[in-house]
C-alpha cells in the first residue's frame, strides 16, 4: 500500500454517507489523511452535486491533488466532478477498473456508488487506486485532451 503524505479529499451525499463514513475510518486506519467536505450530518435533502462541485473545485484549484467521492451509484457525482478542468472522477466498480482508471486515464478522482459498493469491496477498490501509477505515453496525448475538448 502506497502511504500519501498528502490529504485527499473525500465528500458524499446522503446516499454515499455510510459507505463515507466506512471509507474514513479505513483510510486513517491505513494513514491516510483527509479532509471530509460532506454535510456534518446525515440529511436526505442533499444534493450530490454540491458536494462534487466542492470537492472537485478543491482538485482544479490545487488544494488537494486527489478525492474520493460517492453518491447513490457514483454516477449523478462523477459528473458533477467531472464538470472541473483538469477533474478526471472516474466511477470504479473493482480493484480492476480502479487499477485502469490511474494507469489508462491518470483519475484523480476515484468515485463509488454506496448503494452498489460493499465496504469490504470498497477497501480494494480504494487499495487499488492507491496503488496505481499513470501509465504515461500514449495515454498522456488522451488525458491532455480531456481538458481541451473540440468546439469549446
Amino acid at each position: 500500500m502506497k502511504q500519501n503524505e498528502e490529504k485527499v479529499v473525500i465528500a458524499a451525499d446522503h446516499a454515499g454517507y455510510e459507505l463515507k463514513e466506512h471509507v474514513k475510518a479505513y483510510l486513517t486506519r491505513i494513514g491516510i489523511g483527509f479532509e471530509d467536505m460532506s454535510a456534518p450530518q446525515l440529511d436526505p435533502s442533499d444534493d450530490y452535486p454540491v458536494f462534487g462541485f466542492k470537492a472537485a473545485k478543491a482538485i482544479a484549484d490545487g488544494s488537494f491533488k486527489q478525492g474520493i467521492l460517492i453518491c447513490g451509484t457514483g454516477i449523478g457525482i462523477s459528473i458533477a466532478a467531472n464538470r472541473y478542468r483538469g477533474v478526471r472522477a472516474a466511477l470504479c466498480i473493482s480493484p480492476d477498473t480502479a487499477r485502469m482508471a490511474r494507469e489508462h486515464n491518470n483519475a484523480n478522482v476515484l468515485v463509488l456508488g454506496g448503494r452498489t459498493t460493499a465496504p469490504q469491496m470498497a477497501e480494494k477498490i480504494i487499495d487499488a487506486w492507491l496503488d496505481g501509477n499513470f501509465a504515461g505515453g500514449r495515454h498522456s496525448r488522451r488525458v491532455d485532451l480531456l481538458d481541451k475538448p473540440p468546439g469549446v
